[in-house]
């Protein structure tokens, strides 16, 4: 199995569009062209996770948080980045990032947070605009439901929860083939006047070479009519963080030792505790004082993310409690997200989870 087949997988839940302008997903080091001989799935590829690969025969490691994030003048072995790269690529060891465009979807690493403290009624913390377009067509009405079940097959046509959205209107086209035409209905040199379905469905931007495709592939027309429309539209299920709700609420003291043991820290840095008891809660997966007022905004009571400053806490402003896990264990499930999906699709593949502690931060007590 060549490594660009597991990637697809990965790059259809979490498209690479979806990464932050600063970012570096995607393939770091290999080929996407090479037989992969086996997968390591780890937070952080450092030269240890390397190793562990190569030592099992792997030549794949996917990792949360790319090794390089900016352009490398120099391959020196200074430094753990250069140390892991020379590493890689002596042994033969394709790495992939899959970062902030897994951030960036609502089943991604801020799903899996949710899943382990069984938040309902999900959605974006921060959604994302200019995702969205709208494909309008047209198609003899006996062929309007097929043509439709090829682009809702290709990605076209959901909306948060509901699946297989279009809207459909009957009319009546015209058109006159020329000479070298080969018309689907009509005589050439002829106006022809058609009962026509006009069909309207929306689709992210990441889809739309395979929309346009099904679209191309499966309408009976030699020259097919169609417009797409720019939406400015938030995207209901891609955007930065998630909020959603507990079945029940929970006293705050309860709440934040649950969060103890589900994210196993040993502690917890919080703002003051101003609610007595938690509902509604907001995440962001690994450094995310960037949504605080997307928190409060939300009416979230609790904020839970990695990396707050000293001064960032005060942004709390008395209206929800801000919780600091830290950025390594805010993640860390990513690695079982990561193999859950992999093992399901591959389940007779070499797909295995590191075993190398890569948190570079400890705790004395």
């Amino acid at each position: 199995m060549k490594i660009a087949t597991i990637l697809d997988v990965l790059e259809k839940m979490a498209p690479l569009q979806l990464q932050e302008s600063y970012d570096n997903a995607g393939l770091i080091t290999g080929n996407r062209d090479w037989d992969c001989t086996g997968i390591t799935i780890s937070l952080d590829a450092t030269e240890e996770v390397v190793l562990e690969a190569a030592a099992k025969g792997h030549n794949l490691v996917i990792a949360h948080h790319p090794i390089v994030f900016s352009g490398l003048k120099k391959i020196t072995g200074n430094g753990y980045v250069e140390k892991t790269i020379i590493t890689a690529i002596k042994k033969d060891i394709a790495i992939y990032a899959i970062h902030t465009n897994l951030d960036n979807v609502i089943d991604g690493v801020n799903g899996k947070m949710a899943d382990l403290l069984k938040l309902i009624n999900r959605k974006p913390l921060q959604p994302k605009r200019d995702l969205l377009k709208k494909l309008v067509t047209f198609v003899p009405v006996a062929q309007a439901d097929q043509l439709a079940t090829a682009l809702f097959e290709a990605g076209a046509g959901t909306i948060g929860q509901y699946s297989e959205c279009g809207f459909q209107v009957e009319g009546v086209g015209s058109f006159k083939a020329g000479e070298a035409a080969n018309p689907y209905v009509g005589q050439r040199g002829s106006r022809h006047y058609e009962k026509e379905s006009r069909i309207e469905v929306i689709y992210p931007v990441m889809r739309e070479s395979w929309v346009l495709e099904a679209l191309l592939a499966s309408h009976p027309y030699e020259e097919v009519a169609y417009d797409l429309y720019n939406l400015s539209n938030s995207h209901p299920g891609i955007g930065s963080g998630l909020v959603g709700e507990l079945e029940e609420g929970m006293p705050v003291r309860s709440f934040l030792e649950q969060l103890k043991q589900v994210f196993q820290v040993p502690v917890i840095r919080h703002s003051p505790l101003v609610k007595d008891s938690i509902k509604r809660v907001a995440i962001c997966g690994g450094a995310g004082s960037f949504l605080i007022n997307s928190a409060l905004r939300n009416k979230a009571d609790i904020y839970i993310t990695g990396d707050m400053k000293y001064h960032e806490f005060f942004e709390a402003n008395g209206r929800l409690v801000i919780a600091d896990i830290g950025h390594f264990e805010s993640e860390q499930y990513t690695v079982d997200l990561l193999y859950d999906i992999l093992a399901k699709k591959f389940p007779t593949f070499a797909v295995f989870k590191t075993g190398v502690k890569t948190n570079p931060v400890n705790y004395y007590s």
